[in-house]
């Protein structure tokens, strides 16, 4: 936790609400012109229209305006209202350090120009505190939307959601929108995992919930574009993507203890009676490098076999497509990451990849004679029928071998996408 983090810890207790269900906080940096017409908002809204007790908490990251003195005027006078001030910026060096220390059972924020309609708060929150759900989002992007914004906004946000797809095989449909809660207690577990303490706060936030297993609800949400916002768009898309990049560095390396998360939380996969946890998944995605395994292979060897004949190139070309094929399902199908343990998963792959030369060999060999002169054409098709055999010999194999495979692997295999 940072020094921030304790000072608002030991400071910054509620006034007048003592452990509120809702912490709804505001991070702010030089909005004295629109803090007061929001938070007297917002507070209208909770009074009339939200069945709990919740307290409005203003975060301000290190104002050089008149942000504190509107801020301190507002507690002064909404009971429900409490300020805490950090000595640094940063969106997500605020939020961790208010939600951190928050004694309120669900927490949320949301941006200070409330372009996101308030109707969409108790649908946010209502699945967090049933406990059906651990995080929830505004999405601008559903359907159901109701968006007002210019295309520049709008093509950025939509690039910006399909990067996460596609890099980070992100399922949730919107990071940015601000408009987000969740439950404290997670809040807690995720917290010291998430480095960033700008804008991509959000977005590493839901990538590790996501891992973990989390349930992430999403709210379609009317949107009008903020048209004097301050953000600089290019600044932010830069900074995004350069924690896209480090966010999927620690995924693939193991940097990010997701397997531990996972069973801490308890978000291992629901066992299927009689089959193997994350067998199913396993079973599709060595299906997926089995078969471009099986399309390099009939190159290799359609294109040796003139140079080397016939049983040369099936093992050569069984041999660069095995250690590819090990290598491919180490990290793909497994999900066994870094270079600990590589070599020797890949001599253990060599030994399951003989027993598959044994078999396509041995059906050569009774090919040839049984039909000799056999056509190449006749031979292939040979090949892959004893590939398909072998291919089956080599799932059991290769499961042998990544054994201690992470069990967040085979949780994402088993989870809808």
């Amino acid at each position: 936790m940072t020094t921030n983090s304790l000072e608002v810890a030991e400071t910054a207790q509620p006034r007048a609400v003592a452990a509120p269900t809702l912490d709804l906080v505001i991070p702010v940096y030089n909005e004295e012109k629109d803090l007061e017409r929001c938070v007297r908002r917002l507070h209208a809204h909770v009074r009339t229209e939200i069945p709990y007790s919740a307290r409005i908490t203003i975060a301000d990251n290190a104002s050089t305006d008149a942000t504190m003195t509107v801020a301190r005027r507002l507690e002064a006078e909404l009971d429900e209202v409490r300020v805490v001030h950090l000595d640094e910026k940063g969106r997500g060096r605020a939020l961790r350090a208010v939600w951190g220390a928050s004694d309120a059972t669900v927490v949320a924020y949301m941006d200070v120009d409330l372009s996101t309609d308030l109707n969409a708060l108790m649908p946010l929150v209502a699945p967090l505190l049933s406990r059906h759900s651990d995080l929830a989002i505004g999405t601008r992007l559903s359907r159901d939307s109701r968006v007002v914004r210019g295309p520049k906004r709008e093509f950025i946000s939509r690039c910006y959601n399909l990067i996460l797809r596609s890099a980070l095989h992100a399922r949730f449909s919107d990071a940015q929108c601000g408009f987000k809660a969740i439950r404290t207690d997670v809040a807690r577990r995720l917290l010291p995992l998430v480095e960033d303490t700008g804008w991509f706060f959000d977005t590493e936030l839901l990538v590790i919930a996501e891992r973990a297993g989390l349930r992430i609800h999403e709210v379609p949400v009317d949107w009008v574009d903020d048209p004097d916002s301050t953000v600089d768009i290019v600044a932010t898309a830069v900074a995004d993507l350069k924690g896209v990049v480090r966010v999927g560095r620690a995924l693939t390396t193991g940097a990010l203890p997701v397997a531990e998360l996972r069973a801490a939380l308890g978000r291992e996969p629901v066992a299927v009676s009689g089959v193997p946890r994350g067998m199913v998944g396993q079973l599709v995605r060595f299906g997926v490098v089995g078969v471009i395994s099986t399309l390099a292979y009939a190159l290799l060897y359609l294109g040796l076999h003139p140079v080397m004949g016939a049983q040369a190139a099936n093992f050569v070309a069984l041999l660069i497509t095995a250690i590819g094929n090990t290598a491919a399902n180490r990290a793909f199908t497994f999900g066994v990451r870094g270079a600990q343990g590589a070599a020797k998963h890949q001599l253990q792959g060599l030994v399951v990849f003989g027993l598959g030369l044994l078999l396509t060999s041995g059906s050569l060999f009774v090919l040839h004679s049984a039909v000799p002169g056999a056509p190449k054409h006749v031979e292939l098709a040979v090949l892959v029928i004893a590939n398909l055999v072998a291919t089956l010999i080599r799932f059991i194999g290769l499961r042998f071998v990544f054994r201690h495979a992470p069990a967040e692997t085979a949780a994402q295999a088993d989870s809808p996408s």
